[in-house]
């Protein structure tokens, strides 16, 4: 019995985690990009490493009625440059228009969240995100989002650029593999 326990505990150790990050990877690959206005603040955290804290503009701009539900959806449209822009609170009742899409949110201490509230990088990289405009996020039809990166004023992806392979030491690389 003891033993039965103790795999059941393992497995579900194991398997919780699993199937989160699959439905996150699966959320990245479908999910609608969409892109939010956000006003950004730095700070550093000497335990956690370099973050922005985020502040969207949908949340920043609206006022909470205290009468809206504190968990829900927020039904929103992309602008041109594929701006998500407020619509309206959702109501089950009411069909999405062809090109509207949801959004969920949570209220915490009077502060309309919208998912990720955090942008976490690599220790010395803040000038590659000083200049973010925008969140990109990746957003089920269901409402449910995940952060994926930062964009700057023309909706460019910030962050460090991967160093181009150069193939002439590709090349002297595997020549010295096959001498050994």
């Amino acid at each position: 019995m003891r033993n039965t326990v103790i795999f059941a505990g393992l497995a579900f150790a194991l398997l919780g985690p699993t199937a989160l990050i699959i439905q996150k990877e699966s959320l990245l690959a479908t999910g609608k990009p969409v892109l939010l206005e956000l006003a950004p603040v730095d700070p550093r955290s000497l335990m956690q490493g370099d973050y922005m804290v985020l502040n969207y503009a949908i949340s920043r701009d609206r006022e909470w009625n205290p009468g809206w539900p504190h968990d829900g959806r927020l039904v929103l449209s992309l602008d041109k440059q594929g701006v998500g822009q407020f619509v309206c609170l959702h109501e089950p009742s009411i069909p999405l228009a062809p090109d509207e899409f949801l959004l969920r949110y949570r209220v915490r201490n009077g502060r309309v969240r919208l998912g990720a509230e955090a942008f976490f990088f690599q220790e010395g990289q803040a000038r590659h995100y000083e200049s973010a405009r925008y969140g990109e996020l990746r957003v089920a039809p269901n409402g449910t989002s995940v952060l994926v990166g930062l964009r700057g004023k023309d909706r460019e992806p910030l962050g460090p650029v991967p160093p181009v392979p150069d193939p002439a030491r590709h090349d002297e690389r595997q020549e010295d593999a096959e001498e050994m």
